[in-house]
């Protein structure tokens, strides 16, 4: 009887460690299947930092293209207003001196469409004086 237990115990014994052998296969087919999507997965996030850091490089390049284009620009010169009485006092002076339009113009850095503006105004007020 005691031979009887005692192999079956070992039949049990064998049993489980065959079953245990076979689990830990089982698992480590997992594990070996789970590392190689690792390996892609980490594979494609390499591939896609690789392009994003070349698309900052292309980007960067740009912008110190265009900072260097803006550097070459002339900012324009700010408008002048047309209610700037020296102004208009200055037009009325040079005009009633005998100096032509476009030369009152060119002497104050205006445009000759407000000289010719300031004089025709000029001249409407002292008809009607």
């Amino acid at each position: 009887m005691t031979v009887i237990v005692f192999l079956a115990l070992l039949a049990l014994g064998l049993g489980a460690s065959l079953y245990l052998f076979v689990t830990l296969k089982v698992e480590i087919q997992r594990a070996c299947q789970l590392r190689s999507q690792d390996r892609r997965h980490v594979q494609t996030l390499q591939e896609a930092l690789g392009e994003a850091r070349a698309q900052v490089e292309r980007l960067s390049r740009n912008l110190h293209d265009v900072e260097a284009q803006t550097g070459m620009l002339v900012a324009p010169a700010p408008a002048q207003s047309g209610m700037n009485l020296s102004k208009r006092t200055q037009v009325l002076r040079l005009h009633r001196a005998g100096q032509d339009n476009a030369g009152i113009a060119a002497a104050l850095g205006l445009p000759r469409a407000e000289v010719d503006l300031l004089i025709k105004v000029h001249r409407l007020v002292l008809e009607k004086v």
